[in-house]
């Protein structure tokens, strides 16, 4: 009976070890996937980065070609230098979290230890407990020893569950074997992982600590004609406001125009109704109510006249535009960039200039820097409603998407028409080179009726 007690006491005690192994592997488990997920996240915002660096670098390359240091040249430089300390930023916090990794996966090691030696230890005495009774005398005495058949029966059941019980101990201790093992793999590779981001690590930061030289050096000698290239920038931020004016004027326009397209639409439907009600009250009171009906179509004309008049400045949308306006703004964070490759060198609203200290611009777009002959095409489905000439030199194209509008400036070439409808991705145009032609620049913007936005918070952050 003793011998009986103890085993069943040791059943029950692998039964709570293995819930325990359980919940523990669980709990880990959920920690680990959180930590692949950031991983992942961080993977991704590093290649995105290096991209921007590398076109950066493509605008670099082909400024040092010329031998010209420019104000450009500065701003492309300051982009890079911004953009190295953000990838030196990821891969901190990639090594941040490898580092909680491999914390969590010794900690795993070590409490997957611990329950090896346990389940050894407890197997350990189980085959010792076996060992003694493993003659047929002992368990026919241990069954004849019952006090009742009930328990003879117990006691049978007992030796063959007790028999299952043992063997799936011993493969529990192989399983944890396993996963010991495999704990100890990741634990290598997370080692090995690390430091090859160390390494990158150190890179990046010569790579930083060079290029802040080239900014130096860069920086003396435009400091020697800083009166020229001021006057310069006064001219382009002179230009920088008629070409707000300009667009401000042109999107004007086009609600105007479609305020009137939406009261002459009116006006036509209220008098097809009216004909169509007088037709039928004609065929009922031809005679007794003919210049009843005179007087009140003339009033009602007059009123149509008014209506004209008061029409509000912001027309109603029809279905098709409303879902397409309800479709665009659902796109938010997920519209397609207006050139394939480039990166934002200049912020929407105002901001100081990112060489100058102290000059102040303003802009209702951003500004997207890209190497030469990029092509600009549409962020969204829409109507092309304006291709004009714009104040600072080339084309420049507005697309409606519903009661949202999309601005391309700064264009060489246009591949599309005042009425065409485009397509999302669509090709519109050539986006013009700079006076160096060592880049292309193109200042793109947003606008909800008349109201602009800022287009950085629609662009999609992966390109």
């Amino acid at each position: 009976m003793i011998k009986l007690k103890f085993e069943k006491n040791s059943a029950a005690k692998f039964i709570w070890f293995l819930l325990f192994i359980f919940c523990f592997n669980l709990q880990f488990t959920s920690q680990i996937n959180t930590q692949k997920n950031s991983k992942k996240e961080l993977e991704n915002k590093k290649k995105k980065i290096n991209e921007e660096i590398n076109e950066i670098n493509a605008m670099l390359n082909a400024t040092k070609a010329t031998k010209k240091n420019s104000l450009g040249t500065l701003v492309s430089l300051n982009m890079k230098l911004d953009k190295r300390q953000e990838l030196i930023a990821a891969i901190n916090a990639e090594i941040f979290q490898l580092n909680k990794s491999i914390k969590l996966t010794e900690t795993e090691i070590e409490q997957l230890k611990t329950n090896l030696e346990k389940l050894k230890a407890e197997y350990a005495r189980m085959i010792i407990s076996a060992q003694r009774q493993q003659d047929a005398y002992s368990r026919l005495m241990f069954l004849f020893a019952s006090t009742n058949f009930n328990q003879a029966l117990m006691r049978l059941k007992y030796l063959q569950q007790y028999s299952v019980y043992r063997k799936k101990q011993a493969e529990e201790i192989m399983y944890t074997q396993n996963q010991l093992l495999v704990k100890l793999t990741d634990l290598k590779e997370s080692r090995h992982e690390k430091n090859v981001l160390l390494g990158n690590e150190e890179a990046e930061k010569d790579s930083l600590n060079k290029e802040k030289g080239e900014q130096e050096i860069l920086l003396s000698d435009l400091q020697k004609k800083e009166k020229e290239l001021k006057n310069n920038l006064e001219r382009k931020k002179q230009e920088g406001v008629e070409l707000q004016l300009a667009i401000k004027k042109l999107i004007a326009e086009e609600i105007k125009r479609k305020a009137e397209e939406f009261a002459k639409a009116e006006l036509a439907a209220k008098k097809a109704k009216e004909e169509k009600d007088k037709i039928e009250k004609t065929k009922k009171h031809k005679e007794k109510n003919k210049e009843q009906v005179v007087t009140n179509d003339n009033k009602k004309t007059n009123d149509s006249k008014e209506k004209i008049k008061e029409t509000p400045q912001y027309p109603e949308l029809s279905d098709e535009a409303e879902a397409l306006s309800n479709d665009f703004a659902n796109n938010r964070g997920k519209l397609p960039w207006p050139i394939t490759k480039g990166i934002i060198c200049e912020p929407y609203g105002e901001h100081e200039h990112p060489a100058i200290k102290g000059f102040m611009m303003m802009n209702n777009g951003v500004e997207i820097c890209s190497s030469k002959g990029a092509t600009a095409r549409s962020i969204f489905d829409g109507e092309v409603t304006s291709v004009a000439v714009s104040p600072t030199g080339g084309k420049l194209i507005i697309i409606r998407h519903g009661e949202y509008l999309s601005v391309y400036t700064n264009l060489s070439e246009v591949q599309v028409k005042v009425g065409e409808k485009v397509k999302l991705k669509q090709v519109i145009g050539t986006v013009m080179s700079d006076e160096d032609e060592t880049k292309a620049a193109m200042n793109f913007q947003i606008w909800k009726g008349q109201k602009t936005m800022d287009p950085a918070g629609w662009l999609y952050k992966g390109m």
